[in-house]
C-alpha cells in the first residue's frame, strides 16, 4: 500500500489536493482539462478494442454476465444502506446509489497502470466490462428514485440520450469499436499518440482531480459522518463482491482485481449528468462529495492495493 504512493499518478493527485488546501493559484485551463478527459476516455476505449481483437470473444460471455450482475446488485444494496441505515431521502439514496453502482474510468486506468507496474497480467477485454458496468447502475438508480415518487415528469428520451451518448460512454464505446476494427496493425499509425503518452496525460488529469476534490472538502461537513463512512466502507463491500464474481467468472488474478476495482469505484462523470436530469430533487453535494472527495482518493491510495490483495487471496 505504501508502495502505491510512489506511483506518479497518485503523487500528482496529492499535489493537486494540497495545492487546493493551501489555496495556491494553481489550476489547469478548462480547455486543457476537457481535451485531456476526452483523450483518456478515447485512449482507454481504443486500447481495449485492440486487445479485444486479439482475444477469444467466447471467454468474455461469463465475465460480461458477472459485470452486469454487479451493476444491478450494488445500487440496490447501496440504496438499502443509505435509506434504512443512513436515513437519507429516497431521491438522495437513489442518486448516491447510482454513483456507486456506476464506475470511474480514471480509477480503471489507474488500476491497469498499477497492475502493469507490479507485473500482473489481466484479460484483454476489461474495457468491455467497464462499459457494461456503467449503464445498468444508472438505470437502477433512476428506477428506484421514480418508484412511488412524486409526479415529477422525466424526459426519458433525453435521459437515454444523456446516458448512452454522453461523453464518457460514447467515447469509451466508439473507441472500443474503432480499436476492434483496426486491430493491432491498423492502430500502429496512432499508437504514438494514444498509447505511449497515456500515463503522462493521466497524471495531469489527476492533478486537476486533486484540485477539484480540494474545492469540495468543505462539503464534508454538510455530508455528515455517515456519508463519510459510507464512502469508505461501501467500496470495500462492492470490491469484495467484484472479487467473488470475478473469481467464479474465471478471471485471472489481474482480471479479478480489475473487476473488483470497477465494482468498488464510484462515477463522477456519467452518473452526475444522468442524475441531474432524472432525479433533480437529489442533493448534488451528497453524491459528488461521496464519490469524488471520499471514495475516489480512498481507491487511489488504499483501495486498489486492497482489491489486488483480495484477488490474490481468493485465488
Amino acid at each position: 500500500m505504501i508502495e502505491n504512493l510512489k506511483d506518479p499518478a497518485i503523487i500528482f493527485f496529492i499535489i493537486g489536493l494540497l495545492a487546493g488546501i493551501v489555496k495556491s493559484d494553481l489550476k489547469l485551463p478548462e480547455a486543457i482539462y476537457e481535451i485531456i478527459s476526452i483523450y483518456l476516455l478515447l485512449s482507454i476505449g481504443l486500447k481495449g478494442g485492440v486487445q479485444l481483437a486479439e482475444s477469444n470473444l467466447s471467454s468474455l460471455i461469463i465475465p460480461a454476465i458477472g459485470a452486469i450482475s454487479i451493476g444491478l446488485i450494488i445500487p440496490v444494496l447501496a440504496y438499502l444502506i443509505l435509506r434504512r441505515v443512513g436515513k437519507f431521502s429516497r431521491a438522495d439514496s437513489a442518486a448516491i446509489a447510482a454513483h456507486y453502482g456506476s464506475v470511474s474510468a480514471v480509477t480503471f486506468a489507474v488500476v491497469l497502470i498499477y497492475l502493469d507496474r507490479i507485473g500482473v497480467k489481466y484479460e484483454e477485454f476489461t474495457t468491455v466490462l467497464l462499459v457494461l458496468l456503467e449503464i445498468p447502475a444508472i438505470a437502477i438508480g433512476i428506477f428506484i428514485a421514480r418508484l412511488r415518487a412524486s409526479n415529477t415528469r422525466v424526459s426519458y428520451g433525453k435521459l437515454a440520450h444523456e446516458v448512452l451518448f454522453g461523453k464518457s460512454i460514447y467515447l469509451l464505446l466508439t473507441g472500443l469499436i474503432a480499436g476492434y476494427i483496426l486491430g493491432p496493425e491498423g492502430v500502429k499509425p496512432v499508437k504514438i499518440v494514444f498509447f505511449d503518452p497515456f500515463k503522462g496525460a493521466l497524471t495531469f488529469f489527476l492533478l486537476e482531480m486533486g484540485l477539484v476534490a480540494s474545492r469540495r472538502l468543505s462539503d464534508l461537513k454538510s455530508a455528515g459522518s455517515f456519508l463519510i463512512m459510507f464512502g469508505i466502507i461501501m467500496p470495500l463491500i462492492s470490491g469484495t463482491l467484484g472479487t467473488v464474481i470475478g473469481y467464479y467468472a474465471g478471471l485471472s488474478i489481474g482480471g479479478t482485481a480489475v473487476l473488483a476495482t470497477l465494482a468498488g469505484s464510484a462515477s463522477y462523470i456519467a452518473a452526475p449528468a444522468a442524475m441531474r436530469i432524472a432525479v433533480p430533487e437529489a442533493n448534488p453535494t451528497y453524491y459528488l462529495t461521496a464519490s469524488l472527495v471520499i471514495t475516489f482518493p480512498f481507491n487511489l491510495i488504499v483501495g486498489i492495493p486492497v482489491y489486488h490483495w483480495m484477488s490474490v487471496m481468493i485465488h
